[in-house]
């Protein structure tokens, strides 16, 4: 492997490495005063480039003996065991940016950021009118097409119906999220606000490695934006032994032990204890499908100068970047993740500030308090939940992004499946009440599958009417449910430009497709019972 070009074209700051700085250890946000506000001098650290200050080195890696571990200092350890066959002293690498040595115009990270802000700023009246009133009209206008009984308040019917109001929790709080004004830039204004100190803005994108298409296009989409803003660092990170030239990788020797964190988890604490991370720096963490857009960024930018009351933040994912509509039923399958970022997840980072429901793996935002805090030696299938629990216990704040990032739906069924179960395997074995719970309610969603096949099945069998008071229930979970996919699937038409006479033909596509959909959601969660049987 060999290390940055030494010649004149290529970039480099006007300072050392800060090799010998420890990573900042914290049990919480305990001096936000000083923490968070800026010095007379300290725009300086806005345009580290131009004043001298730190530039990260690029390429850094385990390979052929070059450690890029850091240097153990006698106050603060790192949390993972370093390997006795790394020689520390090796560590070198040059200084430099790949991405501001490419004067590539192409962009490859487009979307209509913009407009989906400015609707989703209006939104919420339309969602409030479509879901009331179109459980209204399923409910009362034609009540006496579907024999809803105005007088009898049980019925044997009732006993199989029942399963279908255990989706009631979910709806209703996604009902909420949807009907609250959405977080977007319209509502925000940062007229006399100082800002806070930023060194570094990390954009990265990681990554096994073996998807060398996947690393490119991504490194091609963002390379450009370091020159948005002089914090901006692009970087990939990868295991070995994979590792690319030319662009600002950092590869985690295999070497390298972090006690229970195990593949992308391990990978990210490596990193962490490399990079030396202050509470002046930050990292945008990217999955290697996902593409963020300049308008994403100026966002984030905003967010991390202004919104001095919160250590990390997320927006909203799309799932429209590369193959999109290629198979129709992932697609429509992620339709209802986009569903939940403007509903559950906007209630969360709008309202709560906490992470109730979670927190997604990519597009997650961190201060490097935060990071230093909580670390990534955690040990689970869904090192993103488990990191925002914790972050939730030491008294971090999260709030919204107002911005998006887009990745690709899987790209076959066994991909799928093996996605849906880690998440649910994961999220069940956090050791919190409130990942077991939700855990709990996604399984309650087999029963209600169950339920909805007996209900048609036995309905032509046994001509019962349903109580109007539990009609009125089972519509309104049904209008939220045909809702959510809709609206995530015309979000992402718009995002992507599409003609306006296809988003109209893929709304009852979007409307036939969920119920397939939702039965391989259901067929994913049978499968990791199953597993767990054998297990």
């Amino acid at each position: 492997m060999s290390n940055p070009p030494h010649d004149p074209g290529f970039i480099t700051a006007d300072s050392p490495a800060r090799a010998g700085i420890p990573p900042t250890t914290t049990q919480g946000p305990s001096n936000q005063q000083s923490m968070w506000e800026d010095s007379e001098a300290s725009e300086a650290s806005y345009f580290p480039r131009a004043t001298g200050a730190v530039l990260p080195q690029p390429n850094m890696s385990g390979v052929q003996g070059t450690s890029s571990l850091p240097v153990k200092n006698d106050d603060v350890k790192p949390v993972g065991q370093v390997s006795h066959d790394v020689n520390q002293s090796s560590l070198t690498a040059v200084q430099g940016s790949y991405a501001l040595n490419d004067h590539s115009s192409e962009r490859t990270n487009l979307g209509n950021t913009g407009i989906v802000m400015a609707l989703l700023s209006e939104l919420w009246i339309v969602n409030l009118f479509f879901i009331l009133g179109g459980t209204w009209i399923k409910t009362f206008y034609l009540g006496k097409l579907q024999e809803y009984d105005d007088y009898n308040l049980w019925n044997t019917s009732c006993y199989w119906k029942m399963g279908l109001l255990l989706p009631l929790p979910y709806t209703l709080i996604c009902f909420f999220g949807l009907t609250l004004p959405f977080r977007t830039p319209k509502f925000l204004t940062y007229e006399g606000i100082k800002k806070r100190r930023v060194d570094n803005l990390y954009i990265l994108t990681v990554t096994k490695g073996d998807n060398r298409e996947a690393v490119y296009r991504a490194w091609n989409a963002h390379k450009h934006l370091e020159r948005l803003h002089p914090a901006i660092r692009v970087h990939v990170l990868t295991d070995e032994p994979y590792f690319f030239e030319g662009i600002n990788c950092y590869t985690c020797p295999k070497s390298f032990h972090a006690g229970n964190s195990k593949y992308k988890a391990r990978a990210l604490e490596w990193y962490r204890q490399t990079m030396r991370f202050t509470e002046f720096d930050w990292v945008l963490h990217l999955d290697e499908e996902s593409v963020i857009d300049d308008e994403s960024v100026k966002r984030i930018l905003e967010f991390v100068f202004y919104e001095k009351e919160y250590h990390y933040g997320q927006g909203i994912i799309f799932y429209n970047q590369y193959k999109y509509w290629s198979n129709w039923i992932f697609t429509v399958a992620d339709a209802l993740r986009v569903g939940d970022d403007v509903s559950r997840f906007q209630l969360q980072y709008t309202y709560f500030h906490r992470p109730v429901f979670g927190a997604h793996g990519s597009f997650l935002l961190n201060n490097g308090l935060v990071e230093n805090a909580i670390t990534w030696d955690l040990g689970s299938l869904t090192e993103d939940y488990q990191f925002a629990m914790k972050a939730w216990d030491r008294g971090f704040r999260c709030g919204k992004i107002a911005g998006i990032v887009r990745e690709q739906s899987p790209l076959d069924l066994i991909g799928f499946m093996k996605q849906r179960r880690r998440w649910y395997v994961g999220i069940r074995r956090l050791p919190n009440f409130l990942p077991k719970l939700w855990s709990f309610f996604w399984s309650l969603g087999i029963v209600s599958l169950f339920s909805t096949i007996a209900s048609i099945g036995l309905g032509f069998k046994f001509n019962y009417g349903t109580p109007r008071w539990m009609a009125l229930l089972i519509d309104f979970n049904f209008m939220n449910f045909v809702y959510l996919y809709l609206l995530g699937v015309f979000l992402q038409d718009l995002d992507k430009g599409v003609n306006p006479f296809l988003i109209l033909l893929r709304i009852p596509v979007t409307f036939v497709v969920q119920f397939i959909a939702v039965i391989l959601e259901g067929c994913a969660v049978i499968n990791n019972y199953k597993a767990i049987a054998i297990a």
